[in-house]
């Protein structure tokens, strides 16, 4: 595994930053999902890909909608941000559905249940 330089990472905060915008402000495909999130931007060292981690709050269904909005208007979206964000090249867009926030929201759920099974000690003052 790579570690990413400074500059590298700093670069995907600015293309994730940018997306963000981009996907919540100036999309308008109706495929899209309003609760939308970018959640991770991997540029690669040269600049010619990026894969972007996206969030859809709903169903499955609603995500691969959104995926499919998303891979259908990513021409639109890497033209906004070659006009948002000065790179040496704007990287061709791939994106990819990201379950970290309901695999965590699922754990908190699992460990809240069994922490409500067990037995409370109470402190005696």
């Amino acid at each position: 595994m790579r570690k990413n330089s400074i500059k590298n990472t700093r670069i995907n905060e600015e293309v994730q930053h940018a997306l963000s915008e981009i996907i919540r402000d100036k999309v308008k495909d109706p495929r899209v999902a309003k609760m939308t999130s970018v959640i991770a931007c991997d540029v690669a060292p040269d600049l010619k890909t990026a894969k972007v981690y996206i969030s859809v709050l709903g169903d499955e269904e609603e995500e691969a909608r959104t995926l499919e909005g998303l891979k259908k208007s990513a021409g639109f979206i890497r033209h906004e941000l070659a006009t948002t964000v000065n790179l040496r090249n704007t990287p061709e867009l791939f994106f990819h559905a990201d379950h970290s926030i309901s695999y965590g929201v699922h754990m908190s759920h699992l460990i809240d249940e069994v922490n409500k099974d067990l037995p409370r000690e109470e402190e005696a003052d």
